[in-house]
């Protein structure tokens, strides 16, 4: 078994890093880490706009990727130690997820932490869920990887995750919202997310006495960024690989109540319908017909309308205030 240590906090790396190493070590076990500095992970079937606070995200710069695997959408930072295994497919049954928690568990467990193994693939303590798990299977390997809260800023999870159930109508599947927990109230005084990593890469080599660890060459880092630029930092990727969904959102402002409805498929408008009590100059048919194949995507959607004189379809408005129907 290889330990692999990512010396990146950019979680458009990490989250690429994962996906690269299924073809740098296709036969070999590993066991990775890495820690991302403030950002969204999305499942890979999941709609990402109606998981997030696109605004509050936007505003403090968080960084949102959709990884490979299924599962809900978390929050990392700095507090958030993530560990991964990749083991050669059918070695293992796929769908226990105990096998690998079992050395996050005892290592806790001989700390003082009465942390446990709870329905599939949550890591609770005293009810609270402190780490999520999720797995894939591809290029004949598999991949389990989970999260640890040790000091996270639970307010700006909240503030992150946080979105309004009403805009969206879809099948995605949904993130299930858990009361969460940070182990730095369970753990001896000054043990970190760093601390941490030094302890769970040693219960890893007790387990596994001929683990070695591996460091990424400059070539592997070239290669990521690589899949980095091409993948995992794109719109297409992490927005427009979203399952199709219905949008709508209304807001009233001076010039009237105004109601957008639009229908998304493969991140692309499709359907567009503008309703409200406003008045109109010129048809708003018309700038629902511009909306058409456009992504549904702020910079693309605000260059639209930048390029009209929306008081000719709302009356008295701002770019602003129209800009906030669509997110």
């Amino acid at each position: 078994m290889y330990i692999i240590d990512s010396p990146s906090n950019n979680a458009y790396f990490n989250i690429a890093t994962e996906e690269f190493l299924l073809s740098r070590f296709p036969t070999e076990d590993l066991f990775l880490l890495y820690v991302n500095a403030p950002s969204i992970i999305v499942g890979k079937f999941q709609n990402t706009l109606a998981e997030i606070n696109l605004d509050f995200v936007k505003e403090k710069g968080i960084k949102v990727v959709r990884r490979m695997s299924g599962g809900g959408t978390v929050y990392h930072d700095l507090g958030n130690l993530n560990f991964s295994f990749h083991m050669v497919l059918g070695q293992h049954d796929f769908m226990d997820f105990s096998i690998f928690t079992e050395p996050v568990l005892t290592l806790l467990n001989g700390l003082g932490v009465p942390a446990v193994l709870q329905g599939r693939n949550d890591l609770l303590v005293e009810g609270r869920k402190f780490s999520g798990n999720a797995k894939l299977a591809r290029q004949g390997k598999m991949i389990q990887h989970g999260t640890i809260l040790i000091d996270s800023e639970m307010e700006i999870l909240a503030d992150a995750l946080k979105v309004n159930p009403l805009k969206f109508i879809d099948k995605a599947t949904k993130s299930n919202r858990s009361r969460v927990v940070n182990l730095r109230e369970y753990l001896p005084a000054g043990t970190g997310t760093e601390e941490m990593k030094d302890l769970l890469k040693e219960e890893i080599i007790k387990n596994n006495p001929g683990a070695q660890r591996y460091t990424l060459t400059e070539d592997d880092v070239a290669q990521i960024e690589k899949l980095v630029a091409e993948k995992y930092e794109t719109w297409d990727w992490n927005f427009g690989f979203s399952p199709n969904y219905n949008y709508r959102k209304a807001i009233k402002v001076p010039a009237g109540f105004i109601e957008v409805h639009l229908d998304v498929v493969k991140g692309n408008i499709d359907k567009a319908k503008i309703f409200g009590d406003f008045f109109a100059a010129k048809p708003i048919e018309e700038l629902e017909e511009k909306l058409l194949g456009q992504k549904h995507e702020d910079a693309e959607i605000k260059k639209i309308l930048v390029s009209e004189d929306l008081t000719e379809y709302f009356g008295k408005v701002t770019l602003e205030e129209i800009i906030q129907l669509f997110f």
